[in-house]
């Protein structure tokens, strides 16, 4: 979007797409490299102003160099200090002028400690539009509209489509008669995704897939964030190394990894982790989803207060302010 935008791009975005302690570490003298190319290009090209989105093993890095140079900074999208790493939080006070936050509670907590923010909404309230309704979706994909939809969402890595489409395709097994749908991110190629027979494979679209659903097993990441705040009940199915998980394990402090459940307070949408996220648990809850209306209306409740709370700012309209602010001074 920011390429259509008459941006320019330093290094192609898919190389950044890691994930995990053991990959990081087999990128890490890429990330060197990046570090040292952006730091030359701050010194030459003296910007008026420095934004930081997301990113933060780099972007605090990046961080530290702008405000050496004596560069305004803003640091767009947290870092997840409240799940680990909470030591970023003095970094962020010490090399930003302002954090531009999508998460109220984390306001609050940067506050507390003396950190210049300001909540701004959430990007995805404003990226989110279904363009095909279910009957135009339904055609152009081959779906039955008479079963109920059963879709999964493997990840956007190849590392996590490797651990995660085996297990859904076990799963299905486990099933009845659906409709079901897996989806593949449209960078992905696909040889990952050709084997594949008592699925629909479906490129894309993955908001009328959230939208128009009944169910779905999502691996953790922002889609489980984004299919909350349009609504349709999930689950959250997730597997990584033994390593990293051990690593993981021993440095995050939140009780979840889910975003909905981590905006809430409270499991909201199941996460079956590591060895529980087996086709044999993954059915269970997708049957219970199925079944128990009770259950699956109180996600549906729940999924509602987490849209109000999102959408309450236009992020792009308060960071627009943010920037001008800046940028007038």
């Amino acid at each position: 979007f920011m390429q259509n935008q008459g941006f320019s791009s330093l290094y192609d975005f898919h190389k950044f797409a890691v994930m995990g302690f053991i990959e990081v570490l087999k990128n890490i003298f890429f990330f060197i490299r990046v570090k040292k190319e952006i730091e030359k290009h701050l010194k030459e090209e003296n910007p008026d102003l420095v934004i930081l989105v997301d990113y933060p093993g780099l972007n605090m890095q990046i961080a530290k160099v702008a405000k050496k140079l004596g560069l305004p900074v803003i640091f767009y999208i947290s870092p997840q200090f409240w799940a680990w790493k909470y030591k970023r939080v003095y970094q962020l006070k010490k090399f930003t002028d302002v954090v531009a936050v999508i998460f109220p509670f984390e306001d609050k907590l940067l506050k507390s400690e003396g950190v210049k923010c300001k909540f701004v909404g959430h990007p995805i309230a404003e990226e989110i539009s279904i363009s095909l309704d279910k009957s135009a979706f339904a055609k152009k994909f081959n779906l039955d509209t008479k079963k109920k939809w059963i879709t999964f969402f493997p990840g956007s890595r190849i590392n996590e489509i490797k651990r995660m489409l085996p297990v859904f395709e076990e799963t299905i097994e486990l099933l009845g008669d659906y409709e079901f749908i897996i989806s593949q991110a449209p960078h992905l190629s696909d040889r990952y995704f050709s084997k594949i027979k008592k699925a629909k494979i479906v490129k894309g679209y993955n908001y009328e897939l959230m939208k128009h659903s009944f169910a779905m097993s999502i691996t953790s990441g922002t889609a489980t964030l984004e299919a909350s705040y349009i609504g349709t009940p999930f689950l959250i199915a997730y597997k990584t190394t033994k390593t990293s998980y051990m690593i993981g394990k021993y440095f995050i402090k939140t009780k979840w990894i889910g975003l909905p459940n981590i905006v809430l307070n409270k499991m909201v949408a199941k996460e079956l982790i590591q060895n529980d996220a087996n086709p044999q648990n993954i059915a269970k809850e997708l049957k219970r989803l199925t079944n128990d209306t009770e259950y699956y209306n109180s996600m549906k409740s729940d999924f509602s207060t987490i849209k109000k709370i999102l959408g309450e700012k236009s992020a792009s309209n308060e960071m627009s302010e943010i920037i001008d602010g800046f940028l007038n001074e």
